[in-house]
């Protein structure tokens, strides 16, 4: 665990907008015989599944993509910020990969160990990753946030033979090595130092490895992969109970890439960025293995605080992000809009263009082109996941024209079980259950309401070491097995899945009424004045009801362009207070606000930027 006091979301800057007149854009001026032309194409499109890839290892996709991608760009990255960006092909990226895999089963004999990856996003990450999952060893990606104990606990908990980390970790991990006889090496990444007692360089032994390749040593490509074995672990962020251990198998990871090939159109023209922690499987799966096996390139971003000038600079095609972020790009973009005082104009802009669209005439991208450039000029997906996110939101990043798409999953299901088509795209839902899946709601209450039940070719084989949290977890019926996910939420009758709340988080009221922290939460995201919020049901010493509270960071920025500056705490209070209150009056009284906390630090979070609310709770008592 650890409380992100130093996490701060990146302070976006966009320069002010100068957005044309509908009048001044040539496109608009369509004739009425290609409009209704154009109604008539529209009608005629079927909303059906695009013919899915059918992997069962990840080593099948990886002999594909060399060979089918090899002379195009994987991986842009930039390795010193003074320097250019770097780019790195299938075929570099195939050849090192072998060459690491040979030096590790063949040079270290650490074939079929478990072996630690530990670090930032970097083109070693990614090549440690997929050397694990072709063969090399079991692969234990690690949160590399973690203090220095937990990293320690993890690698005894894991029994690994050797931990793979980056330059950054170094003084960390030599000082955690003294208390891990067990481990064999430390591998450091960018590094050519030759092996120094448990230490040794990547780079040495990719070069190490490679010469083996070339004197004839062909036995690391030639490891047979069973797609069900367990070949990767990967512990739990802990956002309601403490971590996991998540035993995942190749077909699990494979079964990610062949469901979403089917819901969303990616082609090696595609260019993703790497924002999110590559240890989460949402990053490492669809942000990785996803656009690998499609022959896409992935820019890998520097940090939080360069988002704006590496989307210029890399021009991605899709971006795989949280609601935070996603969040504070539609303020800061907004706030900008409107001090251009161009909002009424984007208004009907939007407007327009919708309607255009809806018959087949889509212009958005010409109309919208300023905000496009500021996003690098070329993206087209918005992926959200991890927590849900206002739908509002999600509406206006479809009005400017970018496809909105939300996924849903959980690391036990490796992650992906429900994902947005892109060819029949519900804003607020958390999309429908993938190929291969299949979602169910447990004991339903009047509204359809119920605990979300999981059976996929992606569940996870079990949680390690941990026989009766697995029988928890997982029960059979009809030749399934059916996974408890925790989460709470109903289907339309299309098959789309909303997220209402997690049921471990749900309050309950004296007279049996559920409510769903979750929902109440969305609504005060609304307001401006807010920050971030968590809403929790209080104990009060000497009353059986919990009391239904809000704990909440303000937006001091927005609270002091709105209401002045030299405002003391008491005032900030009443304002949020006075929020809370309009707030109360959409929700039904049960659910009403009773109690605000003003919290002036950052909430305990995990890095794909959810609450820990159980830890904040901890830290109360």
């Amino acid at each position: 665990m650890r409380i992100l006091k130093d996490f701060k979301l990146p302070n976006f800057k966009f320069p002010k907008f100068n957005l044309k007149e509908l009048s001044e854009i040539d496109e608009v001026k369509v004739d009425i015989d290609k409009l209704r032309k154009a109604e008539e194409n529209q009608k005629k499109k079927e909303k059906k599944n695009y013919e899915g890839t059918n992997f069962s290892t990840v080593k099948q996709i990886f002999i594909n993509s060399s060979r089918e991608y090899a002379d195009r760009t994987l991986l842009v990255e930039k390795f010193n910020s003074k320097e250019d960006w770097t780019e790195i092909t299938y075929n570099q990226f195939k050849n090192e990969v072998i060459g690491f895999g040979t030096a590790l089963t063949r040079k270290l004999n650490l074939k079929d160990t478990r072996i630690i990856i530990i670090g930032e996003n970097t083109h070693h990450w990614y090549l440690s990753y997929m050397t694990m999952l072709c063969g090399a060893a079991i692969a234990v990606p690690v949160d590399k946030e973690l203090p220095e104990n937990e990293i320690e606990n993890v690698i005894k908990r894991a029994k690994a033979s050797a931990v793979i980390f980056s330059t950054k970790k170094l003084d960390v991990i030599k000082k955690v090595s003294e208390n891990l006889p067990e481990v064999k090496y430390f591998i450091q990444m960018n590094s050519d130092k030759e092996i120094e007692g448990r230490f040794v360089g990547l780079n040495y032994l990719i070069e190490e490895g490679k010469a083996l390749v070339n004197g004839g040593d062909n036995s690391f490509m030639g490891i047979e992969v069973e797609p069900d074995n367990f070949r990767v672990l990967i512990f739990t962020s802990g956002t309601t109970s403490n971590a996991k251990g998540v035993m995942l198998s190749y077909r699990n990871l494979a079964q990610n890439v062949n469901a979403a090939t089917a819901y969303v159109k990616l082609t090696p023209e595609d260019r993703l960025m790497s924002i999110l922690p590559l240890h989460h499987t949402y990053e490492s799966s669809i942000g990785f293995l996803l656009p690998y096996a499609m022959g896409c390139s992935i820019s890998v971003c520097q940090g939080l605080k360069h988002i704006v000038s590496d989307l210029k600079e890399t021009k991605p095609t899709a971006l795989l992000t949280v609601p935070l972020l996603v969040e504070n790009l539609y303020r800061k973009i907004n706030a900008n809009i409107k001090k251009s005082k161009k909002d009424g104009l984007v208004s009907s802009m939007i407007h327009v263009t919708n309607a255009l669209k809806a018959v087949g005439v889509d212009i958005k991208r010409k109309v919208f082109n300023e905000i496009y450039e500021n996003l690098g000029g070329r993206i087209r997906i918005i992926v959200s996941a991890a927590a849900p996110i206002d739908a509002k939101i999600g509406k206006w990043v479809e009005d400017i024209g970018i496809l909105f798409l939300q996924g849903y999953g959980l690391t036990e299901t490796a992650p992906i079980a429900a994902l947005t088509p892109d060819f029949d795209t519900r804003v607020g839902s958390a999309g429908k259950a993938v190929v291969g899946a299949e979602l169910k709601i447990d004991n339903p209450n009047e509204n359809g309401e119920g605990e979300v039940l999981i059976s996929s070719k992606t569940l996870m084989i079990g949680y390690y070491e941990d026989e009766e949290a697995t029988k928890e977890a997982i029960f059979e019926e009809d030749g399934k097995r059916w996974f408890h996910s925790g989460d709470v939420g109903y289907m339309d009758k299309d098959g789309f899945l909303y997220i209402t709340g997690r049921s471990k988080n749900v309050i309950v009221t004296q007279n049996g009424k559920n409510i769903y922290p979750e929902e109440i939460e969305l609504i005060l995201a609304k307001h401006t004045e807010i920050k971030e919020c968590m809403v929790y049901g209080k104990e009060v010493e000497g009353e059986k009801e919990l009391t239904i509270t809000a704990r909440v960071i303000p937006n001091y920025e927005e609270i002091k362009e709105k209401y002045g500056k030299g405002l003391d705490e008491d005032k900030v209070y009443k304002i949020i207070w006075d929020i809370i209150k309009e707030v109360n009056k959409s929700l039904t009284s049960y659910k009403a606000i009773k109690k605000l906390e003003i919290k002036h630090d950052e909430f305990v979070k995990t890095t794909t930027m959810k609450i820990k609310r159980y830890a904040e709770l901890k830290k109360d008592k």
